[in-house]
């Protein structure tokens, strides 16, 4: 059962990813960056004390407790991951919800699950697995060979964003609608890629914050498994190092194009454009909360990670369809996209398959 309700969370936490954009969508009459920074209040600054503080009691006194450095190198790793959250939203934006989402956590998945690896070649560790290990076990060849995979997935994918662009130019107000801009999609959709994987690291980082609190759930419920919220007091951390970066970037944006009037602006729907800003934001960070409760269950960070992220592109790209993101195309492109989905999806099964049997 342990197995079951640790997929079952992650698909919980995938639809919660998978979805959070779509609030986004009714907000009317502010620029991209004053929703999305007020999305992330909630996402990175009000959501996750307040979770940690109903599941973990004491959860300040731990992170107080915990080593300097360690608290330090979650929080870089969460300023890194930042930049990816942030760079993620621009790559929907520019891409929609279903090749945005597709190309980057294919991505994502990809580096999650090489980059530690070569960093272990050069800085080796007790327990850690460097490439050299991968390129000589029958697991990390599988691993290996899942990440050759989903970049041809990633490949299709971007083949599928200019038949796209193509088939939309003859239709030019469904163009200007979506705001599709294949090139500037792909370069944030790849930034993106690469860095949100550092939420992964992050949490590695931060292990020892989620063992304290594991380890004092278990002292008072003996016999009763692991400490289902235990990620809870790392998130907080992590989480204000996106904050850090999201914060500047939306600010600068606010000043250069002139857009802090926004909050205030009695002209656009206020009560909605917050309400649904928020929902957004609380619904982004519900994916990791429910994450933290899969991985508790399934007992393989690596596996859990890469579960996670094939539920996001599914529901994703089910939300895609909803939309009618790719309307106005060719048959010849739906197919095109479908297949590049494929692609990312079965690699995604391998590399998880590979982690799995090491």
């Amino acid at each position: 059962m342990g197995a079951f309700f640790g997929v079952l969370f992650h698909f919980i936490g995938g639809f919660a990813s998978g979805s959070f954009y779509i609030p986004y969508k009714k907000v009317k009459g502010w620029a991209w960056e004053s929703y999305w920074i007020i999305g992330g209040l909630f996402s990175w600054l009000i959501v996750p004390p307040l979770a940690a503080y109903l599941t973990i009691p004491g959860f300040t006194d731990i992170i107080l407790a915990t080593e300097g450095r360690i608290i330090g190198l979650t929080y870089f790793f969460g300023v890194l991951w930042g930049i990816g959250g942030l760079t993620y939203g621009l790559g929907v934006r520019y891409l929609g919800v279903s090749l945005g989402s597709s190309i980057i956590l294919g991505l994502c998945s990809v580096f999650g699950a090489l980059i530690p690896s070569i960093y272990y070649d050069f800085n080796p560790a007790a327990g850690k697995n460097s490439f050299t290990d991968m390129v000589s076990s029958s697991w990390g060849q599988m691993v290996l060979f899942g990440i050759v995979v989903c970049i041809i997935g990633i490949v299709i994918c971007g083949k599928a964003g200019l038949m796209k662009e193509k088939d939309l130019s003859d239709k030019r107000e469904l163009l200007e609608k979506t705001e599709f801009r294949i090139g500037m999609g792909l370069f944030v959709s790849i930034v993106s890629g690469v860095l949100s994987a550092c939420m992964a690291f992050g949490i590695d980082a931060g292990k020892d914050m989620a063992n304290t609190a594991n380890d004092v759930w278990k002292a008072t419920h003996p016999g009763e498994g692991e400490f289902l919220f235990q990620n809870n007091v790392s998130y907080v951390v992590i989480l204000l190092g996106g904050l850090s970066t999201n914060l500047i970037w939306c600010l600068a944006l606010n000043i250069k194009n002139k857009t802090f009037g926004d909050y205030v602006n009695g002209s656009t729907p206020l009560v909605k454009n917050y309400v649904f800003s928020a929902l957004a934001g609380t619904t982004w960070f519900l994916q990791f909360f429910f994450y933290g409760m899969g991985e508790s269950r399934l007992g393989n960070g690596a596996s859990s990670w890469i579960l996670h992220m094939a539920f996001i592109i599914l529901i994703a790209n089910v939300w895609g369809l909803v939309l009618n993101e790719w309307k106005g195309v060719h048959r010849r492109t739906y197919i095109t996209v479908v297949t590049g989905i494929g692609f990312i999806i079965l690699s995604i099964l391998i590399v998880g398959y590979g982690n799995a049997i090491k």
